[in-house]
């Protein structure tokens, strides 16, 4: 259900202004795939309980979601058992076609799934927001550092699978942004990814980035 973007640009930066720790009741959507901060998702909803959620959103003028990985089951069908970590989604994009509607979103801010509800019939959850993590200058060279060695390893898997970023992709200007840009796109396993999504610091984020990436086999 999930349409990867590969394209060389990003969705404008969306900003998010709950507080740490708010908590809300927000529709889900479980993906088989991890969505970080500051990237883009686009989807392609044809099961009618997401059709729903979409009018429900539309309808309350509310563009946003909450993305989790699933740990047990599928994206189609319903049943499935999901990872208590996940990011909230802002809808940029909304439109119409034959069979199914396409979304773009860009990922915001982190949260903790407090409660599971029962679906309506989409998937709903009480969440806790995770605070925004501290951009520190100190960091700029181990950002750097970190973008090299992933951009080398992309450019090597891309010898290997087809499935990967394209090792030239632009990443934000931001250096925060660019982070998180460079956990989504490093050739890692989802569960590494949920554990990147964990970080409680950038210096944490990047380090394990490249601790990762390193252990990457082709």
């Amino acid at each position: 259900m999930r349409e990867p973007s590969t394209s060389g640009g990003w969705v404008r930066a969306v900003g998010f202004g709950w507080l740490a720790g708010h908590v809300a009741i927000m529709p889900m959507f479980p993906l088989s795939s991890v969505l970080f901060p500051y990237m883009p998702l686009r989807l392609r909803v044809f099961e009618e309980r997401y059709l729903i959620m979409l009018a429900e959103l539309l309808k309350n003028e509310d563009a946003q979601f909450g993305v989790v990985l699933i740990e047990r089951g599928w994206e189609v069908g319903g049943g499935e058992q999901c990872f208590d970590l996940g990011t909230i989604a802002e809808i940029t994009q909304l439109g119409a076609q034959e069979g199914f509607v396409g979304l773009v979103a860009q990922g915001g801010r982190r949260f903790d799934v407090t409660q599971w509800l029962k679906d309506a019939p989409h998937p709903r959850a009480e969440i806790s927001e995770i605070a925004d993590l501290e951009w520190d200058i100190g960091l700029c060279q181990l950002r750097e550092e970190t973008e090299q060695l992933v951009r080398r390893t992309l450019a090597v898997a891309s010898e290997f699978a087809g499935n990967v970023w394209p090792a030239d992709i632009e990443l934000s200007p931001d250096q925060a942004a660019a982070a998180w840009q460079l956990a989504a796109i490093a050739p890692i396993n989802a569960l590494d990814q949920v554990r990147l999504l964990r970080a409680g610091s950038f210096e944490e984020l990047l380090g394990r980035v490249s601790e990762l990436t390193q252990e990457v086999v082709f």
